[in-house]
């Protein structure tokens, strides 16, 4: 069968080693997402992932690997990546051919999708985990575990049917194990080495706090928005002196368009209690020193430039207003009853002018 032999392409890439150590947990991925909406239409998208980052995605029109970075081709050759390339390319074709082909046999009711997730997590620069998991209309499925496919036990019969046919394929397997134990930690160091000055990057996070009021209620909603840091991990939390406060909830740490992060950290408390609390922010790109915002802090401080700046805009306008005026005054030569100060202020500096 011709998409056996092309699966022998992955058993032709080289297990090397890569002298560079990984000092933490790093997981990649790759995401498959077929969808079969009857016999003949299928559609296939794929995407590779570090960590939370994406690295890759798949066009499927053109059959060709999508390289999101500079640095997501890692430290492969071009052969090996175009040897990848069409490894993907023959695998997605052969895959919607035979489950169109053989759908009714395995009980696959349209329209369904199947997501695919195989990748390894590496420490220190060893491979700690590899995996590759398949689910049905978003339920496990099956796994690979130890050079054999498994049924999960939410993929009942279907599943078991499955696993009997594609466990005959002795060189599938020998492909799949060598494709997640040795060349994606492969692959992964050398997208570590490559992009190290952008993954290793730190950007210092900015954050806010911010208010309302609950309508006919004496709660209020305090929030604390932080934004714009990188990398992910962060801790935000509502205090109390130096004791955390239970009721902080914790939003979803969503992307940014830069690929920063943003943040936000919610709290609902007595309009009365509010006094004395503080929104605390650590990140890796602070090092030692914390963010600390003071609820009633933050608005005294707001209102301090513009204790200062009124006055001065008020003393400019002011002595513009007493320049036009006595301006004015000389050119008219009379004096107004409505500003007699001007007209008295003018009248001295002509006496002081002709003398």
């Amino acid at each position: 069968m011709l998409f056996l032999q092309l699966l022998l392409l992955a058993v032709l890439l080289p297990g090397g080693n890569n002298k560079d150590v990984v000092q933490e947990d790093i997981l990649f991925r790759v995401i498959q997402i077929s969808s079969f909406a009857n016999h003949s239409w299928a559609q296939n998208q794929g995407s590779g992932w570090l960590d939370e980052l994406q690295t890759h995605g798949w066009d499927s029109e053109s059959g060709t690997i999508i390289f999101l970075h500079t640095w997501s081709k890692g430290n492969f050759s071009s052969k090996e990546l175009v040897e990848l390339e069409l490894l993907f390319r023959v695998y997605f074709s052969g895959l919607t051919q035979r489950i169109q082909d053989c759908g009714c046999q395995l009980q696959f009711e349209y329209p369904f999708e199947l997501q695919v997730t195989a990748g390894c997590e590496l420490h220190s620069g060893k491979t700690t985990k590899s995996f590759l998991q398949v689910a049905y209309q978003g339920t496990d499925f099956l796994s690979f575990q130890n050079m054999s496919w498994v049924p999960s036990p939410e993929g009942e019969s279907r599943a078991q049917r499955v696993c009997d046919v594609i466990n005959q394929y002795e060189v599938i397997k020998e492909t799949v194990f060598k494709l997640i134990r040795n060349v994606c930690p492969r692959f992964v160091l050398g997208l570590l080495d490559a992009g190290k000055m952008d993954l290793q990057r730190q950007v210092r996070p900015e954050a806010w706090l911010s208010s309302s009021p609950f309508h006919g209620s004496s709660q209020l909603l305090l929030v604390c928005h932080v934004s714009g840091f990188y990398p992910k991990p962060i801790w935000v939390m509502w205090m109390r002196g130096e004791q955390e406060h239970p009721g902080s909830q914790q939003g979803d740490v969503m992307p940014n368009v830069d690929g920063t992060w943003y943040l936000r950290v919610i709290l609902n408390v007595d309009a009365q209690e509010a006094a004395g609390l503080s929104c605390h922010v650590r990140h890796s790109s602070l090092g030692d020193q914390d963010i600390i915002l003071y609820w009633g802090h933050q608005l005294s401080m707001n209102l301090i430039p513009l204790a200062v700046i009124v006055p001065l805009i008020l003393l400019v306008v002011l002595a513009l207003w007493l320049k036009k005026c006595c301006s004015y005054q000389n050119i008219q030569r009379d004096s107004s009853p409505c500003f007699p100060h001007c007209n008295e202020n003018c009248t001295a500096q002509e006496h002081r002018t002709t003398e």
